[in-house]
């Protein structure tokens, strides 16, 4: 599926110049359905690993925010993604929700690769905190998910995301809850 957006131009900016030309951007993604189907024989860091060598799709949130790749190993994921200007907010910075939406990703991909076959998670919450504005200087982010603790029922994992600096941007923890796939 493609999906193709338009911003529109306004036709003044506040200061009375005119606006620049509209922006569009153009994405595809695969059927999600696919590697939800994986999930009944495959581990969560074998679908990980499938996803990085190209032998199953990337989600379709990875396109739709631009992110680059993961990297995975046991109970750790790397997330990467470019700051770009279709992530920014009114005030000239990326978006808090595309930042959340980065670390919920590096650390709920962190707790799939600790799961067996057959086995799904969901992220009952994120705590996020902010600390350094992103823009389009900040370059490419690097977000890492580690696992803090994995029971039966539940995980918990954190995120930290930084800039092409090394400088810590965003910190968040999450826990998820770990069940029992549904057949497909």
């Amino acid at each position: 599926m493609t999906q193709t957006q338009t911003e529109p131009t306004a036709p003044e900016s506040p200061a009375g110049a005119v606006a620049d030309a509209a922006r569009t951007r153009t994405f595809s993604w695969s059927d999600p359905l696919r590697n939800a189907a994986a999930l009944g024989t495959m581990t969560g860091l074998e679908l990980l690993h499938a996803m990085g060598r190209g032998e199953l799709p990337a989600p379709p949130v990875m396109h739709l925010l631009g992110m680059d790749s993961v990297q995975a190993e046991e109970g750790r994921v790397v997330v990467t993604m470019r700051a770009q200007e279709f992530h920014y907010n009114p005030l000239g910075g990326v978006h808090g929700g595309i930042l959340a939406t980065l670390l919920d990703t590096a650390a709920a991909c962190a707790v799939h690769t600790t799961l067996p076959a057959g086995t799904g998670y969901t992220s009952l919450d994120l705590t996020t905190k902010f600390l350094r504005p992103v823009t389009v200087g900040s370059g490419m982010l690097r977000c890492e998910g580690t696992v803090i603790s994995r029971g039966r029922r539940t995980a918990l994992a954190q995120a930290q995301l930084t800039d092409e600096q090394g400088r810590l941007l965003a910190h968040a923890t999450s826990t998820c809850l770990i069940f029992e796939a549904p057949s497909a």
